[in-house]
């Protein structure tokens, strides 16, 4: 209980740091389609690392901003995964993972300013995630200035794609996380009163593409084969494939097909986005979308997608993590709950390989909306819990194998 106080104390001085550190990053836009905007927060969280110890590399992506990767001394970046999964330099590691990236475009903060009033922190990005961010780096440096070394070495990464399905950074997050005990992801706690995130759905991306034969519409209509009519049988077999109470969700968000009023169409396509609770949920929904039959004599279909991120489940490993959370939440005075998020993260990847707790970042609400805001003070007992999350001994690796052997099966 001594540590939590010291540690609670040490971050409530520093609550206008917190919050100037938090403004900076929201200040420093970084769409994720402008790769060239990254290097400012990256800059940000580069010096602030450098500044509690940490050894830091940035790796340049093909199309995005690249990522961050940081860990406490120097030249320790194991992160070629033998086959045994163990780390090669043999310390336990535990990975801390959030992304720079924001859905707001170049110029938001015109017309979205960044406004302090009281407890509330206004901004595009604040709550997601720049503000878990910065609850990073803060915790990071009570950890420091308390002379409190973690047994479990942290390795933070740092990606700026997380927003646009985290396509080049995916391959080392899946790296990190086989070397890693657990992973603690800094993105938003769930909703206004502040659960962490226990559970994500997972979340697939699939294009159908409908081929018929185009004719004049007015001089022989019966000699085209209509894709748009095709199309319209698909969609329907799509929409029944929901089950919102077992919470499978399968929406077609986007249509495309035909030349022009007076032509029968000979293409269309359809953009479906699926989630998914459980891993054996995406792998149903996945086969019945890759087995959708021509409805009509003539048309052939062309599908194509998959799962980009699994879902992140409830394993014993994951439960075990938040069981812990909410053991170390009653030191602080925090009384923490689990929750279920319908979008995905770089949890959901994590997950795969290693216990993870999701949501530990900002509370607030507005996430890619006008509204987005964080209460401070939260932030400052966010920060507290992360860093006592990080104090914790490694679980048995053993254990962390077994668990993510069952998240994966």
């Amino acid at each position: 209980m001594q540590t939590a106080h010291a540690i609670v104390d040490y971050l409530r001085q520093r609550r206008a740091a917190l919050v100037d550190f938090t403004a900076q990053l929201v200040r420093a836009e970084s769409p994720s389609r402008h790769p060239e905007a990254q290097a400012a927060p990256m800059q940000l969280l580069w010096q602030a690392l450098t500044d509690v110890g940490y050894e830091v590399r940035h790796e340049a992506g093909r199309q995005s901003g690249g990522y961050l990767l940081a860990q406490p001394g120097h030249g320790r970046f194991p992160l070629a995964v033998p086959d045994d999964g163990a780390n090669p330099d043999g310390a336990a590691r535990q990975l801390l993972i959030g992304h720079c990236d924001t859905v707001w475009p170049l110029g938001t903060l015109k017309t979205m300013p960044l406004q302090i009033e009281a407890d509330v922190m206004r901004g595009p990005g604040v709550y997601d995630m720049k503000g878990g961010l910065a609850q990073m780096v803060f915790a990071l440096r009570a950890l420091r200035a308390l002379s409190l070394a973690p047994t479990v070495v942290p390795l933070v990464l740092i990606n700026s794609d997380e927003e646009i399905g985290s396509t080049e950074s995916r391959a080392i997050i899946e790296a990190a996380a086989q070397t890693a005990a657990r992973a603690f992801v800094l993105e938003p706690a769930l909703g206004p009163d502040g659960k962490l995130k226990t559970a994500r759905k997972g979340v697939g991306r699939f294009q159908v593409v409908v081929k018929g034969r185009a004719a004049h519409a007015g001089l022989d209509p019966e000699k085209g084969i209509s894709a748009v009519l095709a199309l319209s049988h698909v969609v329907q077999q799509l929409f029944a494939l929901n089950d919102f109470e077992r919470g499978v969700s399968v929406n077609v968000g986007l249509i495309e097909g035909g030349v022009q009023a007076n032509v029968i169409a000979p293409e269309s396509r359809a953009t479906v986005d699926v989630r998914a609770p459980t891993l054996a949920d995406a792998e149903r929904l996945s086969a019945a979308i890759h087995g959708l039959t021509p409805p009509l004599p003539g048309v052939t279909l062309a599908i194509s997608g998959q799962f980009g991120r699994p879902p992140l489940e409830r394993t014993p490993g994951n439960q075990a993590l938040w069981r812990t959370a909410q053991a170390l939440g009653v030191r602080i005075g925090l009384t923490l709950e689990q929750g279920m998020a319908g979008g995905g993260s770089d949890g959901n990847l994590t997950s795969r390989h290693a216990p993870t707790l999701d949501g530990l970042g900002p509370v607030g609400d507005g996430a890619h909306a006008a509204h987005e805001f964080v209460y401070i003070d939260k932030l400052v007992e966010r920060s507290a819990l992360l860093a006592l999350l990080l104090l914790e001994p490694a679980p048995a690796r053993e254990w962390s194998l077994a668990a993510a052997s069952a998240a994966r099966t």
